[in-house]
């Protein structure tokens, strides 16, 4: 759910500036459609969402002629770099992604967050157990895959999604010979709240992207 409205995380209005066609979608497991469609993410946390962001994308194409279907770009933080990640291990359709806090490691997620119950509840059980999910929807099994540029940024104090995983990327990708750059925030946790921080990314994003689908 997108209220419009201005934030330091994500502003969209900002990524506009220059030009860009943006795209906010409520895939499955988003909030204000009722209870079951919230929860219909249990059991398959990344593999539907990101099917349906790609559907979404072509949606778009389809209904406006304005957008550009040859420079396509896409990121998210926390879970939608979760599943920006997840683009990154399925799709080359996009010319760059960004990703800010999220997880490419399922397991690794699991033993080193402050939270991992409801990683359970979305996995289908803890990853010791019966649920295959913990490595089919986990995008460093597929790092044979990875193509995409990709920006990468992480805050040192983030418990929530902490810099493990966020290493982890940079190392698949770094193995893979993907351009990609990777953003260490010292002073920053989940969120970006510096405001000079927060400056500083989104010159990097749009960098990012002016690099890649200028």
């Amino acid at each position: 759910m997108f209220a419009d409205s201005l934030g330091l995380r994500w502003n969209y209005h900002l990524l506009a500036r220059p030009g860009y066609v943006i795209l906010l979608t409520n895939y499955t497991g988003s909030t204000g459609f009722g209870e079951k469609f919230a929860q219909d993410i249990q059991g398959d946390p990344l593999r539907g969402p990101g099917e349906e962001l790609n559907e979404a994308v072509d949606a778009a194409i389809k209904t406006f002629p304005f957008v550009d279907a040859t420079r396509l770009a896409a990121g998210g933080a926390s879970y939608g770099a979760h599943l920006a990640n997840w683009l990154e291990a399925t799709t080359t359709r996009y010319k760059c992604l960004v990703s800010h806090s999220g997880e490419v490691d399922l397991q690794a997620q699991w033993g080193s967050s402050d939270g991992n119950y409801h990683r359970e509840l979305a996995s289908g059980g803890p990853p010791w157990g019966d649920s295959q999910v913990w490595r089919d929807q986990s995008p460093i099994h597929y790092a044979a895959n990875f193509r995409t540029p990709m920006l990468l940024s992480v805050g040192e104090h983030d418990f929530r999604v902490p810099i493990n995983n966020t290493l982890e990327n940079w190392s698949a990708l770094q193995r893979m010979k993907v351009p990609s750059k990777l953003l260490v925030w010292p002073d920053e946790n989940h969120h970006i709240t510096n405001g000079e921080d927060s400056r500083y990314f989104y010159q990097e994003v749009l960098g990012w992207f002016g690099t890649w689908i200028k």
